[in-house]
């Protein structure tokens, strides 16, 4: 079973940047897509973007143009870079690869990281 933890979070002031990382287990990481995901305080765990394995991006909307993934195959690692936070975005980050349909996702959760953002 592959095994994910995110680490990176804080709690940082509107407009600050983070770096959350995602280190997986396994020796699979390569050929799959990996996806970021974050859960609010009372709402539903939701989509925040992708990366697939040929390193093609895509973003929910909320985040374009502030937010990028990356992945290093090497360390089996994906990143998720924040910049220009918002209130708004905080949240118990998670990583994941996103399943064969809509919302699944391939393994167990792992713990998230816990994003503030907050003068």
């Amino acid at each position: 079973q592959v095994q994910l933890v995110e680490s990176g979070g804080g709690l940082v002031q509107p407009g600050g940047n983070l770096r959350l990382s995602c280190a997986t287990s396994g020796n699979i990481f390569s050929i799959y897509a990996w996806g970021w995901y974050r859960q609010a305080p009372g709402k539903q765990r939701e989509w925040v973007g992708h990366i697939t394995a040929g390193g093609i991006t895509n973003y929910t909307h909320s985040v374009k143009g502030r937010f990028t993934i990356s992945r290093d195959n090497a360390k089996n690692t994906v990143y998720l870079q924040m910049n220009s936070l918002k209130p708004e975005d905080t949240a118990v980050y998670y990583c994941n690869a996103p399943g064969p349909g809509v919302g699944d996702t391939l393994y167990s959760w792992g713990q998230g990281t816990q994003v503030t953002v907050s003068s």
